[in-house]
């Protein structure tokens, strides 16, 4: 689909290097675009296991990073540990241990929730020292631009954007009724 024809639709489509949860073959895609720092997508971090427990095979999840580093310092830095983690294989623990820990995101912190999940600590101080996560996560912040996403957390179900300024029910009730809607 082309950006430029509906001005809210997602710009890059899921990638098979997405951290994502559910089934590869699910009708519905929930794509998030999502900053470890914000109050907002804190609240929203508990949505995948919502909606996989509700539509286990239906639904597919998808976590794209879009730190808002003017408002967040420890977003940017918070991404590229739970991409290093991700390397590892945990990157949802970490996910979900950030989220948790929203208050304390300093390079300490994140070095000790790295030891705590068991992740190879050599191996992370040197992606982490080399950056080698930066580039991942400046190509989620530009497809997320490029998808219109302003806020976080910013949600897509099947590419088009979802309102959620009313809340997260909002959400759960449109992914529904597209899961509905795939199973006529």
């Amino acid at each position: 689909m082309n950006p430029t024809a509906h001005p809210m639709t997602l710009a890059v489509p899921p990638q098979p290097t997405d951290h994502s949860l559910g089934s590869e073959h699910a009708r519905v895609v929930v794509v998030e675009y999502g900053d470890f720092e914000c109050p907002s997508c804190k609240v929203a971090a508990t949505t995948p296991a919502l909606l996989l427990e509700r539509f286990p095979s239906q639904v597919r999840f998808v976590f794209r990073h879009f730190p808002l580093e003017e408002a967040h310092p420890h977003a940017l830095p918070a991404a590229e540990a739970a991409e290093a983690a991700g390397a590892q294989g945990k990157f949802w623990l970490m996910h979900d241990v950030l989220f948790r820990n929203q208050a304390h995101l300093k390079s300490t912190d994140l070095r000790r929730y790295a030891g705590e999940l068991g992740i190879d600590m050599a191996r992370y101080v040197a992606e982490i020292d080399d950056r080698i996560y930066l580039q991942k996560v400046r190509e989620h912040i530009e497809g997320g631009r490029l998808s219109h996403a302003r806020a976080t957390p910013a949600f897509f179900i099947n590419g088009v954007v979802q309102d959620i300024s009313f809340g997260m029910k909002a959400l759960h009730d449109a992914v529904a009724a597209a899961v509905t809607r795939h199973h006529r």
